[in-house]
């Protein structure tokens, strides 16, 4: 048994090892006085054959150790020359399984899987597939909710309203469709304009609008298009770029794109929602009106201030440097 103790002649300690119930384990051995209980925890490891090390506390009269058996022993004036019993005690063990491991597998859609996105409350999830249908699941019993229907092709976007009282999906058809989440049925008509596949939806955040109404798409057809839930139609086409517009955010300034509560509060009102989301977004913004950035396939960026201008306000580009 490899230990790191210096063993002296006169210097050990006879010590009988028991678990709680008083079951020796083994017959007593003698152990050096610097035998602390890391030490201890090694012994019981390698006697009980336990393939993977765990932890153990050790107690002497109702007392743990926490020091060498030989400190404990002259600061309680105990005798070395008789019999130490030792109770070791299995400490708990908590075990976080990993990232990579699934941990669950919802099944259902007929075809392949393009879209995901949890609710706000964390409560239910929304998927866009191949089948041309979105699905509503509850993640507390993985079991679904609603089947919605409607789309003619793939659904390939999926977004959530920060207040959770609508969910949009677009299509490789170009329309988007508005859903109501808690009866799965359509919140009227599709919403049409775009020209090719949507490849993007992202919604105003809650501190600039509240109730929830306007979100943005991004398309294949190189515009991005600001649509109003309540008019049922785009207000504002933003166009500019050269190929498609692959990805799509709302946000303020820089990286804040939402201050929206998602802590699982109640609000009692959409006003007093509104509110407080504003109050922790203005801590942190600066004077700049609300901004938009979008990016294509033609290797750019634009920069949007929507309610400021239709034209872009800058087109963003990458510059390579090779050595």
């Amino acid at each position: 048994m490899a230990m790191e103790l210096e063993e002296a002649e006169g210097k050990t300690v006879l010590c009988l090892l028991t678990d709680p119930d008083g079951t020796p384990l083994g017959s007593s051995v003698y152990l050096p006085q610097n035998t602390e209980p890391q030490h201890l925890q090694q012994i019981v490891n390698q006697l009980l054959k336990n393939e993977e090390r765990l932890p153990y506390a050790f107690y002497i009269q109702d007392q743990e150790l926490l020091e060498s058996l030989g400190k404990y022993a002259e600061k309680k004036k105990i005798s070395v020359e008789k019999v130490l019993n030792i109770v070791y005690q299995p400490q708990a063990v908590f075990r976080i399984r990993p990232v990579h491991r699934c941990s669950a597998t919802i099944a259902g859609h007929t075809e392949a899987v393009l879209s995901v996105a949890f609710s706000p409350d964390g409560q239910q999830l929304a998927s866009g597939s191949g089948d041309t249908t979105v699905r509503l699941w509850d993640l507390n019993t993985q079991t679904p909710l609603h089947t919605c229907t409607g789309h003619k092709n793939w659904v390939l976007s999926i977004a959530w309203s920060p207040d959770g009282k609508h969910l949009v999906s677009g299509s490789k058809s170009g329309e988007l469709q508005c859903w109501d989440p808690q009866t799965g049925k359509p919140s009227g008509h599709s919403l049409v304009g775009h020209k090719k596949w949507i490849t993007g939806i992202s919604w105003e955040p809650v501190h600039l609008s509240a109730p929830c109404r306007r979100f943005v798409s991004a398309s294949k057809d190189g515009d991005a298009r600001i649509w109003d839930v309540t008019l049922r139609k785009s207000v504002i086409c933003l166009s500019g770029h050269t190929l498609a517009v692959t990805c799509v955010k709302w946000g303020g300034d820089g990286v804040i794109y939402t201050a929206f509560d998602h802590t699982g509060k109640q609000y009692s009102s959409p006003e007093e929602m509104k509110k407080a989301a504003l109050e922790r977004y203005n801590k942190m913004k600066g004077n700049a009106p609300e901004r938009l950035v979008s990016g294509s396939d033609d290797f750019t960026m634009f920069l949007w201030e929507p309610s400021v201008s239709k034209q872009p306000k800058t087109r963003m580009t990458v510059t390579c440097f090779i050595s």
